[in-house]
């Protein structure tokens, strides 16, 4: 029993922990380079690697466009909206879950909290009304979300498909199809500014990701989460309230929707129903290139980190090169499939292995 819930720790760490009877012989040539692929440094050095290959064929397309400084950071501003929501979802696919709303959540969010009434009300108080909101909506979206599949026992795909076609169109009827204004140009000023030449967005999105690497790796949280991604039934008779778990990585996922509508809000200065589209693809597929296990059980923010900045980079090369977003589609599906594939073969030299 021990042994199934400590597992998916050693794993999302990155240690391979050998029985105590086991000698402590490293497997020579091919088998001793499969086995640090597999480890997190392993994983984590291919998508470095991944990544700067990537640079490397966009200053070779399209030289110092890509190279400047200012396409680093419009890399980096893209990147942390779809990052923050990426994070919450590590912890809900690493607790066996699935998520399909995040794009509408951010959506419903950013246009409850540029209504004309949290506007005002924010005008008479201060503009954190509005991240409040934005906040506030996205919780509320994943508790209803957590309840239908912990309590409800609601297939996560049945539940999240219903959230995403009931929080969009609640969006469209909130803001009647249109696009609302923000008014309050010190909130603009405040989430569009930098810090020592850093956007702020930018900062938002390694304080987010710092702190969902302390929570998976060095909490309570982190562990009872991974565990119930394992197996689920071997958590509950450990005495884990894995319901009460499972609703909580979806509310989880609703707050990390919540900071990412505030983000999205900064940078287009508007609030709408349009907003987020396909966040949910984008976010599914940085989980699965960082390494998490759509199975449940393993996870790395670090990874997810990284697969963020690698879609991202290639979105951008793709944009800088004239390349339409069919062809990007295409390409980010091949990617995610070979992930998949990739995930099997390491799941199964595991198991062979053990």
């Amino acid at each position: 029993m021990s042994n199934e819930l400590t597992s998916p720790e050693n794993e999302v760490t990155g240690h391979d922990v050998a029985p105590a009877d086991a000698p402590a012989v490293s497997a020579p040539g091919t088998a001793g380079l499969a086995g640090f692929l597999g480890s997190g440094l392993g994983r984590n050095l291919g998508l470095i690697i991944a990544l700067l290959l990537l640079c490397a064929v966009g200053f070779a397309t399209a030289g110092d466009r890509f190279a400047s400084a200012d396409n680093v950071l419009t890399i980096l501003r893209l990147g942390s909206v779809i990052g923050v929501v990426s994070i919450g979802m590590t912890f809900v696919i690493c607790g066996g879950g699935i998520d399909l709303s995040v794009g509408a959540i951010v959506a419903l969010s950013s246009v409850w909290a540029t209504t004309l009434a949290t506007q005002t009300m924010a005008e008479n108080v201060h503009w954190v009304v509005m991240v409040f909101t934005a906040i506030a909506v996205g919780a509320g979206c994943g508790l209803i979300n957590g309840v239908l599949v912990a309590y409800g026992r609601v297939a996560p795909f049945i539940a999240t498909l219903a959230m995403l076609a009931g929080a969009r169109g609640l969006a469209e009827i909130i803001a009647q199809r249109r696009t609302q204004i923000i008014r309050d140009r010190d909130f603009i000023t405040f989430f569009g500014g930098d810090v020592l030449g850093i956007p702020v967005l930018v900062i938002i999105f390694v304080l987010v990701s710092v702190f969902g690497w302390v929570l998976l790796n060095r909490t309570t949280f982190g562990r009872r989460t991974l565990a119930i991604g394992g197996n689920a039934e071997a958590a509950r008779l450990a005495g884990i309230q894995v319901r009460r778990q499972t609703a909580m990585l979806y509310i989880l996922l609703g707050i990390a929707c919540g900071i990412a509508a505030v983000m999205i809000m900064a940078r287009t200065t508007t609030g709408t129903s349009t907003h987020g589209q396909l966040y949910e693809l984008d976010a599914i597929a940085a989980v699965v290139i960082g390494g998490t296990l759509l199975s449940g059980g393993r996870g790395t923010i670090v990874g997810t980190v990284l697969g963020v900045l690698i879609f991202t980079t290639l979105t951008n090369v793709f944009t800088l090169n004239n390349l339409d977003t069919s062809t990007q589609a295409v390409a980010k599906g091949v990617i995610i499939i070979a992930a998949v594939l990739l995930q099997q073969r390491v799941a199964e030299r595991h198991r062979s292995s053990g």
